[in-house]
């Protein structure tokens, strides 16, 4: 087996739950690199995290988001502000210079708890921004990197592979190393207005073509059997397929399908073998309340 490469995960502490939200933290001789940020929400951990490394803020170099999601690239502008490099999909680039649209949306979503959940969500001057295209490589002081253009979660959705790892952001699914080491149980996070199932069946397809030992979604951990994940992303989404089959042609509306959603993921979660106390960790990295509303959208829009 290949061994890994130097990666710490740090948690973020996403409103005081463990393993919600990973950053990986890649060291080279000048400082570091990141892979994924956490929100502003999340900077105190973040901080401490690299200063259990003894590393400061201003000690990383670069910053590579997956997407732009405010969970995994929300303090990627108070990291540019410590002098950070800012890797991300050409798509999703121009909503961190101007975070505007971005930023009205969530607000939509999230109404009064949005500064409690993000905190502050910074532009990153565009000077800082290293725009991403599919299979770019990114070298960063003798540490190399490829982007993989991987849609389906989002459409300005990138992984990164390192050495043998690979990055899948949200990609990759939820599955949290605290409470489930095995495969026994994966959340497959389906927010709007961008998760689009064949789109993800054709990313996860493209992971599966390529070489990697390890395999580290954001939420949460590294794992050292790939093979066996990406085949639980897809059965994940075969299971989400068959369930919207079965109900979403009643046109629930989208109180009922909260209801639903929230009922049948806790369902297969205690049924995989999965702590009912672990179950706030799966809530806070993919709320069901939010899949429902990209399920709904994507039923609309494509399944109608």
């Amino acid at each position: 087996m290949t061994s890994k490469p130097t990666v710490h995960a740090l948690d973020m502490d996403f409103l005081g739950i463990p393993n919600a939200i990973a950053g990986y933290l890649i060291p080279h001789k000048y400082g570091g690199v990141l892979v994924e940020c956490g929100p502003g929400s999340t900077l105190r951990a973040l901080e401490t995290g690299l200063g259990a490394h003894g590393l400061t803020a201003r000690d990383i170099t670069d910053v590579l988001v997956s997407h732009i999601h405010l969970d995994h690239a929300g303090a990627a502008g108070w990291l540019a502000r410590q002098g950070a490099r800012i890797h991300v999909h050409h798509i999703g680039a121009p909503h961190l210079i101007h975070p505007e649209k971005l930023l009205r949306s969530a607000s939509r979503i999230y109404g009064e708890l949005m500064n409690a959940l993000w905190g502050e969500f910074l532009p990153v001057p565009e000077e800082q921004i290293a725009v991403l295209h599919g299979n770019d490589e990114i070298e960063i002081e003798g540490l190399v990197f490829r982007a993989l253009d991987t849609p389906g979660h989002a459409d300005h959705h990138v992984v990164y592979l390192h050495e043998g790892i690979c990055f899948t952001g949200d990609v990759g699914g939820v599955r949290m190393r605290r409470h489930t080491p095995s495969i026994a149980h994966l959340r497959i996070p389906t927010p709007p207005p961008e998760f689009h199932l064949e789109k993800w069946r054709e990313s996860i397809q493209r992971l599966a073509e390529e070489e990697f030992t390890y395999i580290a979604p954001t939420h949460f951990g590294i794992f050292d059997d790939p093979g066996r994940h990406l085949a639980a992303v897809q059965a994940g989404l075969d299971e989400i397929e068959a369930w919207m089959e079965k109900f979403m042609p009643g046109n629930p509306t989208i109180e009922t399908l909260e209801r639903e959603i929230t009922a049948w993921e806790k369902e297969r979660a205690l049924a995989s073998g999965v702590d009912v106390q672990a179950l706030p960790s799966y809530e806070k990295a993919s709320p069901a309340w939010m899949s429902a509303a990209g399920i709904q959208r994507y039923w609309g829009k494509y399944r109608c």
